[in-house]
C-alpha cells in the first residue's frame, strides 16, 4: 500500500471543494482512495463560527454532541455513534475561529465520489473524509474515518479459522479507520499544508453502496462502557 499526501495552497470558508481536489491531485489511479481532512469539507460548508467567549463554546459543544462527560481538559463526548473530545471543535489552523465538523460526512463522502470518478474517469475509486483522534491510554493522535465511500469499512473475521484452524469469534478489522490514521500520518497535524492524501493499492474491497452504521457499537455493547457509564439519557 501506498500513501502520498498533497501540498495545497489555504483552502478557505466556501471555497469549492471539487475544484480545489481536482486543481491540486491532476491524476487518480484506478482503484485509488483519496483521503480529505474534515476541516476543509467543514469549510466548504461555512461551519465556521468566530471566536465565542467560554461559555459560548461550551454552547457550541453541549449543541454539536448527544452526550457528553468533563474531563481533565474539556469534555468528552458522543456524536454520531463516536467518542470525540469537545465533539469534534477545531481551533488549530482555524486563524482564531472555531471549525465545526462537516454535517453530514458519509452524504461528503458519497457526492465528492460521484463527482471524482466521472472526473478522472475510474471504475473503483474510494473516498474517506478524517479526523484525528486520541485513543484511551496513549500519547499522541491517530486517524477516524467521519464518512466513507465507495469501499467496505469493515472486515468480517468471526467465523473464519486462524492458521491453527481456532474459529475466531470477535476478530473484525476497521478498514475505514485504518485507512484514516495511515492518511493522517502523512498529512500532518501542525503547518504541513496537506489536507489530501492518496491511498494507492489498499486492501480494500470496492462497493458502490456503504453501510454507514457499520462500524458503530450500541453503548451496552461496548467493552470499554464501564469506563464512561454511557446511558441513554438526553444530555443535560
Amino acid at each position: 500500500m501506498k500513501v502520498k499526501s498533497a501540498k495545497t495552497h489555504i483552502f478557505k470558508k466556501n471555497d469549492d471543494l471539487v475544484a480545489f481536489i481536482t486543481h491540486h491531485v491532476p491524476k487518480l489511479k484506478n482503484g485509488s482512495v483519496l483521503a480529505v481532512t474534515s476541516k476543509i469539507v467543514a469549510l466548504a460548508e461555512g461551519a465556521v463560527v468566530q471566536t465565542p467567549t467560554t461559555r459560548a463554546k461550551e454552547a457550541i459543544i453541549r449543541a454539536e454532541s448527544e452526550w457528553q462527560l468533563q474531563a481533565k481538559y474539556g469534555k468528552i463526548t458522543l456524536k454520531d455513534g463516536l467518542l470525540m473530545w469537545n465533539a469534534g471543535i477545531d481551533e488549530s489552523n482555524a486563524k482564531g475561529n472555531i471549525i465545526l465538523l462537516p454535517k453530514d460526512p458519509f452524504t461528503n463522502a458519497r457526492k465528492l465520489r460521484l463527482w471524482l470518478r466521472r472526473h478522472y474517469k475510474l471504475k473503483k475509486l474510494g473516498v474517506v473524509i478524517t479526523d484525528s483522534r486520541v485513543m484511551p491510554m496513549r500519547a499522541g493522535v491517530v486517524g477516524v474515518a467521519l464518512g466513507y465511500a465507495g469501499f467496505k469499512g469493515l472486515r468480517d473475521y468471526r467465523g473464519k479459522k486462524d492458521i491453527f484452524g481456532r474459529r475466531m469469534k470477535f476478530t473484525q478489522t476497521n478498514i475505514a479507520d485504518s485507512l484514516a490514521t495511515a492518511a493522517i500520518l502523512t498529512m500532518g497535524e501542525g503547518k504541513e499544508q496537506q489536507p489530501l492524501a492518496i491511498i494507492e493499492d489498499a486492501p480494500v474491497e470496492f462497493c458502490d453502496k456503504v453501510n454507514r452504521k457499520e462500524l458503530i457499537i450500541a453503548p451496552e455493547d461496548d467493552m470499554y462502557r464501564p469506563l464512561f457509564k454511557i446511558s441513554k439519557r438526553k444530555k443535560k
